[in-house]
């Protein structure tokens, strides 16, 4: 266990994107005393607190042997509004119900539990803590009512089932399109999508877009829906705020092709395709060279785009669930006069970006950034404060049984 704890820390220090901004803020030697008497479920827990000094959401360990603890599942899901946690979804069999407010767990207030675990949490406004890890922790806890009466209940963790990518697509009114990604990580299946509804597509005078639980995948995935979000007019996709500069050790190298060519295996889109291919190449051709900007013109030669006459207008709702390749899709929709955005900030995780994983025998697994965008050395990060819409609106109770950021859409799309 030591030396893989040695080797984590080398990693984290010399191959993550952000190992040169964060130096100092890691405590190594915590992680690393003691490591070969741990037991496996020890080793990853201290593994786990050890990377969250780098406060990084894109940075994951696993263990690939303890299938079930990777998907232990408290059947429900809560969000934080002001004392309490609001109950916001039912996965699985609980006793508990959309829209109940939870006034502790295992013993502890809901203000308790935040300074007990603030590291978890490590966030400055209610509505974007991730209070997941924490119902992880307790088996147990109580309810309040709006008469203050309290009842206690339990809960089992239970095995999480794997979410299926979902890519929808259903009028709202006359006028106006509901588009739903839940991710971009199957550029085919998207790419169908708007092949199949070419006709809707260029008729709808509004299109709504919501990506507010968009976990990521590829940038790729997006890249057909780009000319429909546009003005007739067109716009400049790539300024200097944008250049990504990509870290390229040996080992970030060699951890990339061997992904790149796993992912060569499964797409068929010759678009995403041509994108992956000049990806291997790029990473071929400066490995072992620090950071480099990664040279794609042969792909994308004119990054200005031109767009069409429908949709008239676009909204984008977003939520802090949105990250990663879900939050470049926002920032390129800012770009637009004809797109609003609305909802609450994204998640913040695209400083750093385009994990690589490096793998041991012993059945663990560390995803890391490889690159970094240039504008962090200038201070314009957005760890810790996402992308911001056009128009926030606060996370109420009332969203749970409401969609207030939906009708938000269609009341404004209604006014234009």
């Amino acid at each position: 266990m030591e030396k893989i704890a040695r080797d984590i820390v080398h990693t984290m220090q010399h191959d993550y994107a952000g190992g040169q901004d964060k130096k100092g803020w890691d405590f190594p030697q915590a992680l690393i005393q003691g490591a070969d008497q741990r037991t496996r479920e020890e080793f990853v827990h201290s593994v786990r607190d050890y990377l969250l000094d780098f406060n990084d959401h894109h940075i994951q360990f696993i263990d690939t042997s303890i299938h079930k603890e990777a998907k232990k599942d408290p059947g429900f899901r809560v969000r934080r509004y002001q004392d309490h946690l609001i109950v916001t979804d039912i996965l699985g069999d609980t006793s508990l119900e959309k829209g109940m407010s939870i006034y502790s767990l295992g013993g502890h207030s809901v203000t308790e539990l935040l300074k007990i675990h603030q590291r978890l949490l490590h966030e400055s406004q209610a509505e974007r803590e991730n209070w997941l890890p924490i119902l992880l922790r307790y088996s147990y806890g109580k309810t309040i009512d709006k008469e203050g009466a309290q009842k206690s209940f339990t809960y089992q963790l239970v095995e999480r089932s794997n979410a299926q990518p979902s890519y929808t697509l259903k009028p709202v009114s006359e006028e106006t399109l509901l588009l739903t990604f839940s991710d971009f990580s199957n550029p085919d299946a998207i790419m169908t999508l708007v092949l199949e509804h070419q006709e809707q597509f260029t008729q709808a005078k509004n299109w709504i877009i919501d990506v507010r639980n968009n976990g990521g995948g590829s940038d790729s995935s997006f890249y057909p829906l780009m000319p429909f979000l546009m003005p007739e007019e067109g716009v400049e996709l790539r300024g200097p705020e944008d250049r990504m500069l990509y870290h390229c050790t040996e080992a970030n190298a060699e951890r990339a092709l061997r992904d790149l060519s796993r992912d060569l295996e499964q797409v068929e889109d010759p678009d995403a395709r041509l994108f992956l291919e000049m990806y291997q190449e790029q990473w071929s051709r400066h490995r072992g060279k620090g950071f480099v900007e990664f040279n794609f013109d042969a792909f994308l030669p004119d990054t200005f785009i031109k767009g069409t006459e429908y949709p008239k207008s676009v909204v984008v709702l977003i939520d802090v669930e949105c990250a990663s390749s879900g939050e470049s899709f926002v920032e390129l929709c800012k770009k637009s006069s004809k797109v609003t955005v609305i909802g609450r900030s994204t998640l913040g995780v695209n400083d750093y970006t385009n994990l690589v994983s490096q793998e041991w025998d012993e059945g663990y697994v560390l995803h890391y950034p490889s690159s970094k965008l240039a504008r962090v050395d200038d201070g314009l990060g957005m760890t810790g404060k996402g992308i911001e819409p056009h128009v926030y609106i606060p996370w109420t109770p009332e969203h749970v049984d409401v969609d207030v950021d939906l009708n938000k859409a269609l009341e404004r799309l209604e006014n234009n």
